[in-house]
């Protein structure tokens, strides 16, 4: 594992733990990119938003405060969180392949409980597969990458490939600023709606 973050040597352990808990309980990843996403905001604020029972909310805010992926912003009442930026770089264990654990990434995570194809292709290829998928949607959005392409370098299907690219376009739009060059090789929505032949 390489590490990106600006942290001391010490915490190391502790923020790949934390980061940990967000990838494995989409609850807290959603809390977590919420704040990301949208800024600061008060216990409140994510309980009406994100639709949390009052004692999970301030539990998993605390959780997240200790672990040190939140901090707080505003100590006035009502406190006030936001989010801390998360880079890691992690290195599968057989060594051959590296993705970097980012705020996009936890959305995407945090999304599996509302989206099953998220979910799907989480259970099939792990959070680093999800993280490939997420690099080939970006390119994809840009008008880099079409599904049949990622679908041969990653050996999946090309339904699979198109069925997840789909699936992560909210999460790209969110986090990216994507700018199309001029020849798209997916039509003008983005989306190539060729199943016949995938």
């Amino acid at each position: 594992m390489s590490r990106t973050s600006n942290q001391a040597n010490g915490d190391l352990l502790r923020e790949f733990l934390s980061i940990a808990d967000l990838l494995e309980e989409p609850r807290l990843a959603q809390l977590y990119a919420y704040l990301a996403r949208d800024g600061e905001a008060t216990t409140q604020d994510l309980i009406e938003t994100l639709d949390l029972p009052q004692g999970t909310a301030y539990s998993y805010v605390d959780r997240l405060v200790d672990a040190g992926v939140i901090q707080v912003v505003s100590e006035t009442p009502p406190r006030r969180y936001a989010a801390r930026e998360i880079e890691l770089t992690v290195t599968t264990a057989d060594g051959e392949r590296e993705y970097t654990i980012t705020p996009a990434l936890i959305d995407a995570v945090g999304r599996r409980e509302t989206d099953a194809d998220i979910d799907t292709y989480i259970d099939r290829h792990g959070i680093a597969g999800l993280a490939t998928a997420l690099t080939y949607t970006v390119e994809r959005e840009r008008g880099e990458m079409s599904h049949r392409l990622m679908a041969r370098d990653l050996d999946i299907s090309p339904l699979a490939a198109e069925i997840i690219l789909q699936a992560l376009r909210p999460v790209v739009h969110e986090h990216f600023d994507i700018e199309t060059t001029g020849g798209s090789l997916a039509d003008i929505d983005g989306v190539d709606t060729d199943f016949d032949n995938a």
